[in-house]
């Protein structure tokens, strides 16, 4: 039988060399691992998905630096739980004693006022907030609190990463090292884990304690067979997040209104986030529906502003009313395309100078050295429009926007020939 602790929890480390991934922000010569090595510690965010060491990391940087350590969840804490720690911080400060840490699960999940009561006690030192996210902080957590917090991005564990956790597992965990195990196949393992270590180490133990018997082998079809009679306890809600999401996105721009709307139902009935949704159908609305349908994008903001007022249950009615119209719409992905050409490009050739007849010029000298000198004012042609050169000479013949097959994007394409003539395959 499992023992109750479960096996994540087992293999917390506690020490930064046994910390698994994140070699960007703990490696060697790293930003991170240098803050700590250096003590000067300051308000940070740590932003990633799941089951990628945000609350490990935390724990690490204070047992490191042995600071005081008080955590909070945003799912069953108030300004008032937040108000207790920080007078417990307070009388506890003592000349030359480091400050507390403070680390806020899900703070994205912390109302506007819970997230200002941090403000005084971050800004004066009081605490050192750790925040971890699975959402883009810039949506989630106030300027003046983000403004005060350096943010640091998790990234998921790849193969090689996972791999060493489930050798390190079955190598130290006391139960596992009563068992012979034996990994024949780890694809299925990978798969179901999604770069979540904690989820992996869930599959690793369901699996081998599924097992009779002192020997397990695991293989990729008993993994399966094995989370499929256990999916309750291989996810606690029976949703694959990422999964379902993936199928929503999908079915939208697959112009499919019917799975959309059965994978809205599912993230909704799961206890997605309403402003999650939101979210993503502003994203969809932009890089999978674009110039096909402006209007699209009006919507999908309309939606998110309308879902933030109204919640739940009534923001279901809003949120399939723009899931509907966002998979029967036309679709293009040109200005999603157009914009990632233009920014490969920078990248590759740097900061190319401003052609001279269309910088600004401001003084006499600038227009006396050649600044504004030749620049066509486009409204005083006819039509509104002056074949000139607005892109640096090297790079004057790129092309980024192309428009697409759909009805509202060739009127676009026609008016461009019109202007362009062969630039635009005229």
């Amino acid at each position: 039988m499992a023992p109750n602790q479960p096996l994540a929890e087992r293999l917390r480390p506690r020490k930064l060399d046994d910390y698994i991934g994140q070699e960007h922000l703990v490696g060697k010569n790293a930003v991170l691992r240098k803050m700590i090595e250096s003590g000067n510690l300051s308000s940070l965010i740590l932003w990633g998905p799941p089951g990628v060491g945000k609350t490990t990391l935390a724990k690490i940087i204070a047992n490191t630096l042995e600071r005081p350590f008080s955590t909070l969840s945003a799912v069953n804490s108030g300004v008032k739980d937040v108000r207790e720690v920080i007078e417990k911080a307070k009388k506890q400060q003592f000349f030359n004693k480091p400050n507390p840490i403070l680390f806020i699960d899900e703070i994205h999940r912390f109302s506007k006022s819970q997230q200002d009561s941090l403000l005084g006690a971050v800004e004066d030192g009081t605490i050192t907030l750790i925040g971890a996210t699975t959402e883009n902080p810039s949506f989630e957590v106030i300027s003046p609190l983000l403004s005060r917090c350096q943010v640091y991005i998790l990234e998921p564990l790849n193969k090689e990463g996972l791999l060493k956790l489930v050798d390190s597992a079955i190598q130290k965990d006391l139960e596992l090292k009563k068992k012979e195990i034996t990994i024949k196949e780890d694809m299925a393992m990978l798969r179901f884990s999604g770069g979540d270590a904690r989820k992996l180490l869930n599959v690793l133990e369901l699996v081998v304690f599924s097992e009779q018997g002192d020997t397990v082998e695991i293989t990729d079809d008993k993994v399966t067979a094995c989370l499929q009679r256990n999916l309750a306890m291989y996810d606690k809600q029976g949703e694959m997040h990422y999964d379902i999401i993936s199928a929503f996105i999908k079915s939208v721009r697959g112009s499919d209104p019917d799975a959309a709307v059965y994978w809205l139902a599912r993230m909704i009935e799961g206890g997605e986030d309403v402003k999650f949704i939101a979210r993503r159908l502003l994203i969809l609305a932009a890089e999978d529906i674009g110039l096909a349908n402006p209007n699209a994008l009006l919507l999908a903001q309309s939606t998110f502003d309308a879902v933030h007022q109204i919640g739940y249950p009534e923001a279901r009615i809003v949120l399939s009313e723009c899931t509907i119209y966002l998979a029967t719409s036309p679709k293009s992905n040109s200005a999603y395309m157009a914009i990632d050409e233009a920014l490969a490009l920078v990248r590759k050739t740097g900061n190319l100078p401003v052609p001279l007849h269309i910088r600004n010029a401001p003084t006499k000298l600038m227009k006396e050295i050649g600044y504004g000198k030749d620049y066509k004012y486009a409204h005083s042609y006819d039509g509104n429009f002056a074949e000139q050169d607005f892109l640096p000479q090297e790079i004057k013949n790129e092309r980024f926007y192309r428009p697409g097959k759909n009805q509202t994007e060739l009127k676009i394409l026609e008016r461009l020939q019109k202007w362009w003539g062969n630039r635009f395959g005229g």
